[in-house]
């Protein structure tokens, strides 16, 4: 059966979830730039009206007569979500939903943000989308890969609407105006986090936990997708600017998010002998199972530091909250939105990293990690720097991609002035090279 929640509702099962002995709603706390209030009331995000009394000294007559503040304009938002309250991955949006909804009321649009959940594509997906425009959402978001083809059997029943495929591709291309891509570049961020674990192991050598040759990290990857590829290159390219010997296990799971999964390929990896965890999935017992062994773990979506003080040493994370801004805003004042949001990542804050868990952390991490972030936004690094990795004991020289969502490379090549141009020709990741230093446990999926 679907199912259709209101903000308040949702609010109520994150409280929930928050006194239950899972995971709790902690582990979406934001960075503090972006970390939103609780979720406000109506009445607490309309302008005030100045209301005067019926009679007044000659002195304020001028205040009582001024025109009362605008109302706040009302908006709902819809977001079909494929996984729920308890995943990682959903908590990062809810989180970036609360903080857009307390921007936008400092804007004067008052959102209400309404909810599905547990539909990762199909038949569930349309049904929702329909059910979300027929409430009244004029904004509908999807938050993951594979939902867009059922969003476009609907979207054209409702041009009034503007259905968002996050993380998709085929929209910013269709003959419909209100579908619309986004995929800010998080494979920046994806390089931070590796320069921590890259770090890390630097330590374990020095204090020869470890040595060189053993500093192996395990990933768990969802699929065999140019978005996995290129997240789990760029950590992996982080981590081997300051730890050269570093190599990677990357084993493929055939799910976006599986907690009991996720766990048994953790273990898998670290009884291949990786002494470090990361992961492109959406639960957090990669985390939990790293600390459970013993080997240290850097996340995604969420900080797991509240689940694996003792292991998870930070996550990247894409912030959705500009964009939730974005579309709302722009939908409420009547313009249009652009078909694909894309180059829009560490420097316009839509890519983020969680707060580094000092406690594990090896010394000078921060420090590194600040170094290459002000490095990437000046445009002084490049992540896929085509100088640092080979393919095939070859420097990559070019690469074609595909620009049309049918898994075949078109006749865009992103290799030229020296690196290769991630995300700069549409929003979706493109890189699927498969570079040296990194071995695929399996190719399944």
């Amino acid at each position: 059966m679907r199912k259709i929640v209101s903000m308040s509702l949702a609010a109520a099962l994150m409280l929930s979830l928050a006194a239950c002995a899972a995971p709790a709603a902690a582990t979406t706390a934001a960075p503090a730039a972006t970390q939103a209030a609780p979720a406000q009331t109506a009445a607490e995000t309309k302008a005030t009206e100045a209301a005067a009394p019926e009679t007044k000294a000659p002195e304020t007559q001028a205040a009582a007569t001024q025109a009362p503040a605008a109302e706040a304009q009302k908006v709902k938002a819809g977001m079909v979500c494929i996984g729920n309250e308890n995943m990682a991955y959903d908590r990062n949006f809810y989180m970036a939903a609360d903080a857009a909804k307390e921007v936008l009321a400092g804007k004067g649009i008052d959102v209400e943000w309404i909810y599905t959940y547990d539909h990762p594509e199909g038949d569930p997906v349309a049904a929702d989308c329909e059910e979300l425009a027929e409430a009244g959402c004029k904004a509908i978001f999807l938050n993951s890969y594979g939902m867009e083809p059922a969003m476009l059997t609907v979207a054209a029943d409702y041009p009034d609407t503007v259905f968002a495929a996050l993380t998709n591709e085929t929209s910013k291309s269709d003959d419909l105006p209100n579908t619309v891509n986004a995929f800010p570049s998080v494979y920046e961020g994806r390089y931070l986090a590796g320069i921590a674990a890259g770090m890390k192991l630097n330590q374990m050598i020095e204090e020869g936990s470890i040595t060189e040759d053993k500093a192996v990290i395990g990933y768990v990857g969802a699929y065999t997708y140019s978005e996995v590829m290129s997240g789990y290159t760029a950590f992996f390219l982080g981590a081997r600017s300051v730890c050269p010997s570093v190599t990677m296990m990357v084993e493929f799971i055939g799910s976006w998010g599986d907690p009991a999964i996720e766990a048994a390929t953790a273990q898998d990896l670290i009884d291949r002998g990786c002494v470090l965890i990361s992961q492109h999935s959406d639960a957090t017992t990669p985390a939990t199972t790293a600390q459970e062994n013993g080997v240290f773990h850097v996340g995604y979506n969420i900080a797991m530091d509240d689940v694996a003080p003792e292991a998870s040493i930070i996550s990247p994370r894409i912030d959705w909250t500009n964009y939730f801004v974005y579309v709302i805003e722009t939908v409420v004042n009547g313009g249009e939105v652009e078909q694909d949001y894309f180059q829009h990542g560490l420097k316009d804050g839509d890519v983020a990293i969680s707060d580094l868990n000092t406690a594990i952390a090896a010394p000078g991490t921060q420090e590194a990690i600040d170094e290459a972030r002000a490095k990437i936004e000046s445009g002084e690094l490049q992540v896929f720097d085509t100088s640092t990795f080979t393919v095939g004991g070859q420097t990559l020289s070019s690469s074609l991609i595909d620009m049309d969502a049918d898994f075949q490379p078109d006749s865009t090549d992103a290799v030229f002035d020296g690196y290769y141009h991630e995300s700069y020709f549409k929003s979706a990741p493109s890189f699927s090279e498969k570079i040296d230093g990194i071995t695929l446990v399996n190719e399944a999926f």
